[in-house]
């Protein structure tokens, strides 16, 4: 398959392609021209490494696993590396239901009605403002 077949078949940009292969992880032969020739199995493997990538991976981890996905085969070391990607993936999961979590009480606090603020519950500051004053929150000691 020529290169651009491959990058319409796949829903990546020729350069991603290229950099695909630059990284090692996508191999093309050249014709007498010049050009890329993809196996017929490169639609699957850009798709591969378009979820890897999108799993966190880097380009030397997937280089780096590639080839034991190629064979089938996994070792001990593969299979740990593999589980440290998953605990980092995990991690990051966590931090994202963590923000997910306090977006969701900005959004509650912000549904709740306030005339001085629609972001802060109960008043901004105490009393009125005069020349001069700064403003403080309310129930702060000036």
């Amino acid at each position: 398959m020529r290169i651009g077949e491959v990058a319409e078949r796949a829903g990546v940009s020729v350069r991603a392609l290229r950099y695909y292969e630059q990284q090692g992880l996508l191999a093309a032969t050249r014709t007498n021209g010049g050009q890329r020739r993809y196996p017929e199995d490169a639609v699957t493997r850009v798709e591969l490494i378009q979820q890897l990538y999108a799993a966190g991976l880097s380009s030397p981890t997937i280089k780096d696993l590639l080839p034991h996905v190629d064979a089938g085969v996994s070792t001990p070391e593969s299979r740990a590396r593999l589980r440290a990607e998953k605990a980092r993936l995990d991690a990051r999961i966590a931090e994202l239901q963590h923000t997910r979590d306090r977006l969701e009480a900005v959004i509650e606090v912000s549904e709740t009605p306030n005339p001085l603020c629609p972001l802060v519950v109960g008043p901004l500051v105490d009393g009125p403002l005069v020349d001069g004053d700064e403003p403080r929150m309310a129930n702060s000691h000036p």
